[in-house]
């Protein structure tokens, strides 16, 4: 009887395991499509080409500085005894800046002059000399040719003469030389007084009331302050060697300034540096960008006339409009998105639509894609995208691309106006959509909720 029971548990047990293994076979024939059920569409993304504006981006960082700023360093040493402005005042050309000591240079220029009273002095002298010479020469002459005297005497005369004739002459010379000298020590006193070369702002001042400066005649002299025009404010951005290319001068730009977070000014390339900025060098975080230089066109910094601005960047150049006046202030940091080319009317896609697959690969598993004339092995990477047909069905496309902003590309040669092409999702699109692939819209999560509701 216990022989009976347990042959009979055996049984409902195999036959139990059995019924699992057919379920899960039937399950996955029906998954796969063999057995049972039409063929399982992918679920994808779609997006429909179309023509748009497309505009080309560059976007880089930096740090506002004014267009122009003169450093102020004195040309003679000293200290310094009058200072009249303060960082931050603003001052007009010609005006008193500071002043260094003057004695010294006064005494040098006292000591010139008196030097070039000297020298004339002595010039009268040998004026003098050489007239007396020249009277006895003459009279020398006169007995010379009656034959009163030999003529070595008349020579011995002659001599002198010429001998005080050239010592008049360099008596002469000192003068100017005197002269040069009263002209340079009177420069030097001036050059202890120093006045604004421009109208402007002082942006720096680096010293104080009594400070002893270097004169820049000596060494490289001492930074006492800098004048800037602030209400002719640039960027100085940093960009890649890789955007440069795209970037001339006379490219429209939106700048936002860290300091200013909810608005945008516009802004106009003006300088693009010819050499590079290289940053750690020879290592693998090596960097290479160059410096370029935007103005901006917004006023700004009160004083600005901003007359002719809008002879320079047309407002409907820019998705941009201008705000109120700013305060700019040198050093501060920002972003720039430099506007270096426009199409119109461009046939464009989305960029997750844009992928990169290798047709080599693609030939090896569906056939007659690539070329045949292939080295076996090597890579073919061409840039496509997928559209889906009247059948439902994926067809890869290989395509020409253009310029792209932030979220289309331009594509020259592939597709047409009106074509669906894939967009998500992203695994799907870069790696497991195959060619003639079945499939189907997906529901975006915002359609699917006013479904319910």
């Amino acid at each position: 009887m216990a022989k009976k029971k347990s042959a009979t548990k055996r049984v409902l047990v195999i036959l139990g395991v059995l019924i699992v293994v057919a379920l899960l076979l039937i399950i996955g024939l029906r998954a796969s499509g063999i057995v049972g059920g039409q063929e399982r569409a992918t679920q994808v993304e779609l997006a429909e080409v179309e023509l748009r504006t497309v505009t080309q981006l560059v976007t880089a960082s930096g740090n506002i500085q004014p267009e122009v700023e003169v450093t102020i360093s004195p040309d003679v040493s000293g200290e310094i005894v009058t200072l009249p402005v303060k960082e931050g005042d603003r001052v007009m050309r010609g005006q008193l800046l500071a002043r260094i000591e003057p004695d010294f240079y006064q005494a040098q220029f006292n000591q010139a002059e008196a030097q070039v009273a000297q020298a004339r002095a002595n010039e009268a002298q040998r004026r003098a000399d050489m007239l007396n010479a020249q009277l006895e020469l003459n009279r020398q002459k006169a007995l010379f040719e009656s034959g009163a005297i030999s003529e070595s005497a008349f020579q011995t005369t002659e001599t002198r003469y010429q001998t005080l004739t050239a010592a008049h002459d360099a008596s002469q010379y000192a003068i100017r030389v005197q002269e040069e000298a009263v002209n340079a020590a009177r420069e030097q006193l001036s050059r202890t007084t120093i006045y604004a070369p421009m109208d402007g702002t002082i942006s720096i001042l680096s010293v104080e009331l009594g400070e002893r400066v270097v004169g820049t005649t000596q060494m490289t002299g001492t930074e006492m302050m800098r004048v800037a025009k602030l209400d002719q404010m640039e960027m100085e951005v940093n960009v890649n060697e890789n955007d440069v290319v795209n970037v001339a001068v006379g490219d429209t730009s939106a700048i936002e300034i860290d300091a200013y977070p909810s608005r945008i000014f516009r802004g106009i390339v003006t300088e693009i540096a010819n050499s590079a900025r290289v940053t750690g060098m020879g290592s693998q975080e090596q960097i290479t960008n160059f410096p370029v230089k935007i103005r901006i066109l917004d006023p700004h910094n009160v004083s600005f006339d901003a007359s002719g601005v809008d002879d320079v960047v047309m407002d409907n150049e820019l998705p941009v409009a201008s705000t109120k006046m700013p305060n700019f202030r040198p050093g501060m940091s920002g972003t720039v998105d430099i506007f270096s080319h426009t199409v119109q009317g461009a046939t464009a896609v989305p960029i997750q639509a844009v992928t990169v697959r290798d047709f080599m690969q693609l030939d090896e598993e569906h056939g007659g894609i690539a070329d045949s004339l292939r080295v076996q092995g090597e890579e073919d990477l061409r840039r496509v995208v997928f559209i889906v047909d009247e059948d439902s069905r994926s067809r890869i496309v290989e395509v020409e691309t253009g310029i792209a902003d932030d979220s289309h590309y331009v594509i020259l040669s592939g597709v047409s106006v009106g074509d669906q092409v894939v967009t998500g999702p992203y695994r799907a699109v870069s790696r497991t959509l195959e060619p003639d692939e079945l499939v189907e819209e997906q529901e975006s999560p915002s359609s699917s909720r006013m479904a319910r509701n």
